[in-house]
Formats: structure tokens, sequence, C-alpha cells
């Protein structure tokens, strides 16, 4: 993409505002790299807590930018803590949607009054952090909400308020939950089909009608009919009935991903905006190597992503589901991912993998997912995994923990065909038989193929100048941004 020739005082700033976690930082980083790649000034506003965990995980300099690529942080609102875990969530949403106006609006003031920048002429920020619209509403300035969902789950998110008036949510207590209720047939959402209740964004489990996530999200779907643009990490062949149907009641929805291969496309890898990166926790890359003397499609990954939790119980029976599949493995072991203790597997587990596993606490995963040894991904189908597996041919067997991993989960499994879901209260003996089934089963078999083929229209959707995704992007930022 060729730079606009523009002198400084036309260039176009755009201010790029993620919800202050992992999984909604990086795909708003590669958004914000994009558009300096098409000759914006950028500013990329992290929280104080967040700005503090990325100079801790890497290094004192990782946030100096560029002259033309600016980091700024703003307060949560919460009490900040150097503990290197993700924020309680409910506590996040509901306190950045009561603090984080005023302190945003002061900073545009300061960018605006300072010579050394152009005024910021748009705003893209994350479809979570919606107090954004308020601010471009007063500087009379586009703002685009970016989603970091699937179009599937944003859908859903969309649907909230509709449980709501039809009594199925919030129930009583948490005993109202039981598999019938979640068994409920949900026919009403135009473009989805065979949903049920279950497959719903979680946060409808809620049993009160103050439930702050459930009001969250019922707020913040609501509020995207004010953005100028959405915008998703998504391709048109994946998701088309949906994106179609989101068009007929939201401004102009543009499906540009995914994300990573536009990344990869237009930004060299080896320049100082191909090295700025934004993992809070530090990279192992050993890993790499490892997979590098595996022959191919013979490793199963395993990384639940940055905010899932589990029980000790749950770690356990993961452990000797892939200890008994004989597979070799990597998996992905966040110091946070046990409920209050430290993530410990047996000893004995250890002793009988030796020579076939690779532990790690973090890693670079697009490199790992794209590596040719690797043969399927047990995940917890977050939107940002479940696009990276699928755009590299890989199959996936869904954990799904919370939020719209349940539809994304869904949809991999009986839309797109190329995953298996495993019960929520995981076993030994079915993790060992769904791994081997993934990996050496005739259903795994044609899952490959499936994920080979949705490998390739991912690939089309950025590679050629007329994809669907390249056009979006490029209508984004012309009729949009600069419009």
């Amino acid at each position: 993409m060729e730079s606009h020739a523009v002198c400084s005082e036309q260039k176009p700033h755009v201010v790029c505002v993620p919800y202050p976690a992992q999984g909604h930082i990086n795909p708003m980083l590669k958004v914000a790299k994009l558009l300096h790649a098409k000759g914006f000034h950028v500013t990329f506003v992290n929280t104080i807590y967040n700005h503090n965990r990325l100079l801790r995980s890497r290094g004192p300099h990782a946030l100096d930018g560029l002259p033309s690529f600016r980091f700024e942080s703003i307060p949560d609102g919460l009490p900040e803590t150097d503990v290197d875990a993700t924020r309680d969530i409910p506590a996040l949403c509901e306190s950045t949607v009561k603090n984080c106006l005023t302190p945003f609006k002061e900073l545009l003031r300061r960018i605006n009054a300072g010579d050394d920048v152009p005024p910021v002429s748009c705003i893209v920020s994350d479809g979570c952090m919606t107090f954004t619209i308020d601010a471009a509403e007063e500087l009379g300035i586009p703002e685009v909400l970016f989603r970091t969902t699937s179009a599937c789950g944003f859908l859903a998110y969309l649907h909230f308020y509709r449980f709501i008036e039809k009594g199925l949510s919030p129930l009583k207590d948490v005993s109202c939950w039981t598999k019938e209720h979640l068994d409920t047939k949900i026919d009403w959402i135009p473009s989805m089909r065979n949903l049920r209740l279950k497959d719903i964004p979680s946060f409808i489990r809620a049993t009160n009608p103050e439930d702050i996530l459930l009001n969250f999200f019922v707020r913040e779907s609501d509020r995207a009919k004010r953005a100028s643009a959405i915008i998703l990490n998504t391709f048109d062949d994946l998701e088309h009935d949906v994106i179609q149907y989101m068009q007929s009641i939201l401004p102009p929805v543009y499906s540009i991903g995914p994300l990573h291969l536009l990344e990869n496309r237009h930004i060299d890898k080896d320049s100082d905006m191909g090295r700025m990166g934004s993992n809070l926790w530090r990279e192992e890359t050993e890993c790499l190597d490892w997979l590098d003397t595996k022959s191919r499609n013979s490793v199963v990954y395993i990384n639940f992503g940055s905010l899932t939790v589990m029980s000790v119980k749950h770690l356990v029976e993961f452990a000797w589901g892939l200890a008994g599949s004989g597979k070799d493995f990597l998996w992905v072991i966040r110091p946070d991912l046990v409920v209050g203790e430290d993530a410990m597997v047996p000893s004995d587990f250890l002793k009988e993998t030796a020579g076939r596993r690779m532990l790690a606490s973090w890693c670079p995963q697009e490199k790992v997912l794209s590596h040719q040894a690797i043969g399927g991904f047990l995940t917890h189908s977050g939107w940002n995994s479940t696009l990276e597996s699928l755009s590299s041919g890989v199959p996936m067997v869904c954990w799904p923990f919370f939020a719209e991993q349940q539809t994304n989960c869904k949809f991999c499994c009986d839309e797109w065909e190329v995953g298996m879901e495993i019960g929520g209260d995981v076993k030994r003996e079915e993790v060992e038989t769904v791994i081997r089934e993934l990996m050496d089963g005739e259903k795994g078999k044609k899952m490959r193929e499936k994920a080979e083929e949705w490998r390739r229209l991912a690939e089309e959707a950025v590679e050629h100048k007329l994809g669907s995704s390249n056009v979006n992007f490029e209508t984004l930022v012309n009729k949009v941004l600069l419009g």
C-alpha cells in the first residue's frame, strides 16, 4: 500500500482505543498498524494498568513508539496493582462505562492543544468502549467501532434485549438454568440456524436483573447504532449471511479479517512497525524450534487463551487425556490458568510424557498455528484463536469457557464443520478419544479438509486486490475515516 504523500498538517490522525484485555488489544494493534501504513498518524490508548504490564513484559522501551505512532494511557478507574493478570471483567466493564470518558476527553484535548501532531480526525474504538462515541460526537469526527468477536457472536449480543423481553433471562437463581432451559430452541434471530440457548454468549445466564455483564452488553450493543461504521475481524465467505443481515440493522459493517493475514501482507515483519508487539505475557519462542523437529500434522496444540481459568481437577483431566492419546503436544499453561493457585501438572504425567511434550507459559500463537507440525488445536474457542486456526487450516477440539465462545464453538462444529465439542465437566477418557479422532480418525480427516478450504478462502479475502477484506478495508479508509 502506498502511503499518501500529504504534508504533515493534513495527515489524518486516528486514536485507537482497545478494550483493556489481551484478546482485544492484539487485533486493535493490527488495525492501528494497517492505518499507519495508510498514512495515518496513530495514537494508541491503553489503560495505565496495561501500559505498565506491557513495559514489564516487553521491556522499558517497548512503548516509545515511533514519531507517527504514539502510545498514551488513561486510568481504568480501578485501584492500581502490579499483578500480571487480567482485571476482574465485571468490575472493569462497570468502571470503563463510569470513569473513562472524562480522562479520554482530557487526553484528546491535550493532543489537539499540542502542535507536534496533527489534530485528531477520527476514532477507532473497541465495541465495548462506546463511551468514546460521546467524545467523537462532541468533536464532530467519525467513530468506527471494532467488535473483536465473530459476526455470529456480535449478532447474538445485539439480540440480548430480546431474551430479556421474552423472559428467557435473567432467571430467579442458578438452579433455573437447567439443561432443559439451556436446550430451549432459539429460532428468532435472522440468519442464525438451529440455535439453542446454550449457544448464546454465556453472559445471558444471569440470575439478577441488575447483572453487570448482561446490562453492559445490552447497552454497548444498542450504542453501536450511533457509530459511523462497524468493523469485524472476519471475512465475508465465512459469515456471509450473518453480515448481510447485520447490514440491515446497523451502520455499515465491514469485515476486514483475518487481520493477522492482512497485517502480514502489508507490513514488513522486520520493520520497526512489524516488530511492535502487544503481548502482556512474555512470549517463549523455544517451542518453534521444538516444532521444527516434528513431522507434519503430528502435534496437538493446546491453549485456552488469556482469560479462561479452570479447576485443578480439570487441569489434571486434560493432562491425563493428553498423556493417554499418545500424541506429541505443545501446551500453553498461563501462570494464572488455575483458580486461586499455581497451575501445576502432576509429576508422574511429566514422566510419562517426557520426549513428546513441550510446556510453555505463553507463545507466539500465529506462528505456532501456521507451523506445518501442528495437526489440531484444543481451544477455548475465543475468536482470535478460532480465526487463526481456520486461517491456518487447523481443525479444532472446542472447550468454550465464557462470553461468545459458546457461539463460536457452535458455528465451528455445525456450520463451518471444523470442530468437535468437549463437555464442560471434562473427563480424561473423553479428551483422549476426541484427540485421537482429531488426529487420526475419519471425522478428523474431514475436518482437516474443511479447514484447508477455509484457509484458502481466508487467504483469498486478503491476498488479491479485489479480495473482500482488502476492498472493505480500502472503503473503510476512504469513505469513512477520510470521508
